[in-house]
């Protein structure tokens, strides 16, 4: 057995709402998103209508590295579940930002779908950012696809 790779010290501020949730954590072994959950004030529940969409707070700001960007994602279950997602997956949580960490979601579902303080709303994934250097040029080396866009290696597309 391998020991798990050793990723960036990312540093966690529990905001006074936060209090009694639990920090970001990974639910098994081998998972490479940590699970972030609702911060919502105690017995108030949030409903979201077929196509709403709500920022929802977490309780947690969070310090990245330089170099490096936390990738806010969907949870499979609450997709499957009751149909919601983040709307801007994956969103991106730079590493200078210092505020709290809202997940916007949306009900993509034909059913109204409610969450609770503490339901697992969204997952954390640490990746590699790097900041690349713009070089503009009057040509661009030729490839075998071309400008070849949608649909271009597959299903026919056109504009």
């Amino acid at each position: 057995m391998t020991a798990p790779l050793e990723g960036p010290v990312v540093r966690v501020k529990r905001l006074p709402h936060g209090v009694g949730l639990p920090a970001p954590f990974y639910a098994s072994a081998g998972a490479a998103g940590a699970d972030v959950c609702a911060a919502l004030p105690e017995g108030a529940a949030l409903t979201l209508v077929t196509g709403a969409r709500s920022l929802v707070p977490t309780g947690f700001a969070f310090a990245v590295p330089p170099g490096w960007e936390m990738q806010i994602r969907p949870r499979s279950g609450l997709a499957l579940k009751q149909g919601v997602t983040v709307l801007n997956a994956p969103g991106t949580l730079d590493s200078d930002y210092r505020g709290e960490l809202f997940v916007l979601l949306i009900n993509l579902d034909n059913s109204p779908a409610t969450l609770r303080r503490g339901d697992r709303i969204a997952q954390l994934v640490i990746a590699p950012a790097p900041q690349a250097r713009f070089e503009e040029v009057a040509d661009l080396d030729a490839t075998a696809r071309g400008e070849g866009g949608f649909g271009s290696t597959g299903i026919s597309f056109k504009l």
